[in-house]
């Protein structure tokens, strides 16, 4: 029974999405709720799966190309496998291969061995009469890496990356131009937006992180013991040092929303994290009501979810305040950009031993940059002043921080 893949119900701040990678070929065996697609949007990474045992037999919508909401992109033969790919495609394979018909490959076999140069007829099949497989192609390159290690020099010119490293080798000067994701895309909007249409500030302090450094060293086995394995980390703190903070100066926490100023009378702390795809948001929501094993755990659990693709747009919508780290990089000090409408974001920075000035004597001690980008159409300097100094103190007296005073 034929089936039309269409494209997800995209949600209203979706337009469009495009085709990023077809998984699955036609004619090559698929179970059910295996991933077919991934549509990329300005904001997430949308899988499509196999609603049921069977094969592609028709890619509608090839990769790069634009799809809407709900738009056919495939067709889907319900039962079908490799063995029940068309005719014509196996003596295509047969022809351009120069394979037998005791070597036929799979599409997704065939696609993998051009690319690396290898010769089919090599290749001993383990499918369905003498067939080879994906998994065939793999086991052969795992068990030759010679031949696989030699194939981008021999390979067309179409392997562009191969080449380029090359040609660098060789002292040519060199470039390459491939086109920019959605979500890089996006995201240079947005950055683009955000220091137009504010008018944006930053404010500089520094936090000495002994105090939490010791708190933490002395309770993180306990604390991971007591928390089922989750581990303390700093981000908890800065969180809870943030939401103090917000209580206290609520125009750090509110929003422009035209001629209106939005007060939110809840804390939605976004935490910025990299991506394979680039930079992502995710929001911890209702933030307020976490204690710092649930902090710890909720980044956990989205920063594993950024690693694999697989926020939603519900993960990444919202959100009041923002707190980006830098410092894992190892960036000592920068300017964070606004994420519109929000009106802050804090950056923390790499801790760095330095000598300071500690009751008349010259100590050295784990200091922090902390910075706070602003609005100033709605923040007054004396405000992120004292948000941040509210931030630091809090820091550097954590038992504030559990006490809540």
């Amino acid at each position: 029974m034929a089936i039309e893949i269409k494209a997800p119900q995209f949600p209203e701040s979706v337009a469009d999405g495009s085709i990023a990678t077809w998984h699955k070929q036609p004619g090559e065996a698929v179970s059910r709720d295996e991933l077919l697609v991934d549509i990329e949007t300005d904001k997430v990474v949308l899988e499509v799966v196999a609603p049921a045992d069977g094969a592609l037999t028709e890619i509608l919508k090839g990769e790069g190309d634009i799809v809407l909401s709900n738009e056919v992109i495939a067709v889907f033969e319900e039962g079908a496998g490799e063995a029940a790919a068309p005719a014509q495609a196996a003596s295509a394979v047969v022809e351009e291969s120069g394979a037998t018909e005791d070597n036929i490959l799979s599409p997704a076999a065939r696609k993998i061995a051009e690319e690396n140069n290898i010769d089919p007829a090599s290749i001993q099949g383990t499918g369905k009469g003498g067939r080879v497989t994906k998994e065939d192609v793999l086991n052969h390159i795992k068990a030759t890496p010679a031949p696989a290690a030699k194939a981008p020099a021999q390979a067309a010119p179409s392997s562009g990356a191969a080449e380029l490293i090359n040609e660098a080798m060789s002292g040519a000067r060199v470039e390459k131009r491939v086109p920019m994701t959605r979500l890089r895309a996006r995201v240079a909007e947005r950055l683009l937006d955000a220091s137009q249409s504010t008018a944006m500030l930053t404010t500089f302090n520094e936090v000495n992180m002994q105090p939490v450094m010791d708190l933490r060293s002395k309770y993180k086995d306990l604390f991971e013991k007591t928390h089922n394995g989750t581990r303390l980390g700093f981000m908890s703190f800065f969180v809870r040092a943030a939401i103090d903070g917000l209580k206290r100066f609520p125009a750090v926490n509110a929003s422009i929303d035209g001629n209106d100023v939005v007060y939110h009378g809840y804390q939605d702390i976004g935490v910025a994290v990299s991506s394979p795809r680039g930079l992502v948001v995710p929001v911890l929501r209702d933030a307020d009501n976490m204690g710092l094993a649930d902090i710890e755990n909720k980044i956990r659990e989205l920063g594993l979810k950024a690693r694999d693709s697989k926020l939603g747009i519900e993960d990444m919508q919202g959100g009041t305040f923002t707190i980006t780290n830098g410092g894992v990089f190892g960036s000592l000090m920068s300017t964070p950009i606004l994420n519109p409408p929000q009106t802050g974001i804090l950056g923390m920075h790499k801790i760095q031993e330095r000598p300071m000035a500690v009751d008349g004597k010259v100590v050295i001690q784990p200091m922090m940059y902390l910075a706070l980008s602003y609005d100033h159409r709605l923040i007054d300097g004396k405000d992120a002043v004292q948000f941040l100094v509210a931030i630091k103190d809090l820091l550097e007296d954590p038992a504030r921080i559990l006490l809540e005073i």
